[in-house]
């Protein structure tokens, strides 16, 4: 028994590897692709190679899920199409640990899912685009196509790019505006660093420009440096960088808590707060779906009808998903029950399938 169970599992998770091969080298030329296309004098294709590098632990995180739907229905496939499910059945091995046999390797891809999106991929993407930004920025001033904004109190604050680790800023716009929302002063520093000391820590801000408007005049002043206190610290920069879906469980969390404190809208960190906590779920789910239909309607069919309906599902899965997000944000569902929603469906129905094959 403990023969077959192991192979069974290799079978699924030699599968789900070469699923995640094929997968990851497409993203990877195609990703390089679009980066060596913006490349220029600042953005070298070294720098562009490097970004890609950096970014790929990011896409093959998202891939995870898919990868074991995928590595589930054609390892399984295989074993059905060589009949090796139909003699093992004969032989008094029961369904159920067939199943359990499938979804050892998913458990180690779930476990892969967590440590990569935790502690591998966000500080590799945090790095990746802090020195695109510093590259492709060059010190240039205020820019829309590039930079992050943020409120603070009644500072609207833009910055041009943020250095790997958060501490040390390049070009650092802040618009002040008065309670009644009228503009009082605009400020530019070309950088900004962050300095601890023992009375506080502040950031020193450099080569600064400032506008003050009056009622009905405009005064402008320059001064080589500045202080700058404020609770804007380079932990919380250096994930302010990256978007939600790509930042780690603990940051997202971090990052909620803060946008309440500011009294700012904090439900899309919410959301992809629960969104990655829940992706071993919903890679569990995937694959007693892809189960369901090995040991039912896909049981006779080809390999590559299989890879189709791999994808079907993954693509109906991932629209169902990206329906449900913008739905919590506009009319105010519970993002749990956003993000569980097309989970459960998978599961539900994957569940139901399994019992009526049984």
């Amino acid at each position: 028994m403990k023969i077959l169970d192991q192979h069974i599992s290799r079978t699924v998770l030699l599968s789900m590897t070469v699923v995640i091969g094929l997968m990851g080298t497409l993203d990877l030329i195609f990703s390089l692709l679009d980066q060596i296309a913006n490349t220029d004098e600042n953005y070298s294709l070294l720098n562009a190679i490097s970004y890609v590098l950096l970014t790929t632990p990011t896409s093959l995180y998202e891939m995870l899920p898919f990868t074991a739907l995928g590595g589930a229905l054609i390892g399984l496939g295989i074993l059905a199409s060589n009949n090796e499910l139909v003699v093992m059945q004969a032989a008094g091995i029961r369904t159920g640990r067939i199943i359990l046999a499938v979804l050892k390797p998913t458990f180690l891809v779930m476990g892969l899912s967590l440590l990569i999106g935790e502690y591998v991929s966000p500080p590799l993407e945090q790095t990746a685009k802090s020195n695109r930004a510093v590259q492709q920025s060059a010190n240039a001033s205020i820019g829309s196509e590039q930079g992050n904004w943020q409120r603070i109190g009644n500072d609207f604050i833009h910055i041009n790019a943020i250095a790997p680790g958060g501490a040390s800023l390049f070009g650092v716009t802040r618009y002040t505006v008065s309670e009644d929302r009228r503009l009082i002063s605009a400020k530019f520093a070309e950088t900004a660093q962050y300095i601890e000391s023992n009375s506080g820590n502040y950031w020193l801000l450099e080569n600064i420009d400032e506008s003050i408007l009056g009622d009905r005049t405009i005064s402008s002043n320059h001064y080589l440096q500045e202080d700058w206190v404020v609770e804007l610290s380079p932990e919380l920069l250096s994930v302010l960088l990256v978007k939600p879906d790509e930042q780690s469980i603990t940051g997202l969390y971090r990052l909620a808590k803060y946008f309440e404190s500011e009294g700012l809208d904090s439900a899309k960190y919410n959301l992809a707060f629960w969104k990655k906590l829940t992706q071993p779920i919903a890679t569990l789910a995937l694959v007693v779906l892809a189960i369901s239909f090995v040991f039912g309607p896909l049981r006779e069919s080809t390999t590559g009808f299989r890879v189709f309906i791999s994808l079907s599902i993954g693509l109906v899965f991932t629209i169902v998903q990206r329906m449900m997000e913008p739905a919590s944000l506009i009319y105010g569902l519970n993002p749990l029950f956003a993000v569980l929603f097309p989970i459960l469906l998978c599961g539900i129905l994957g569940v139901v399938l399994i019992r009526r094959v049984r």
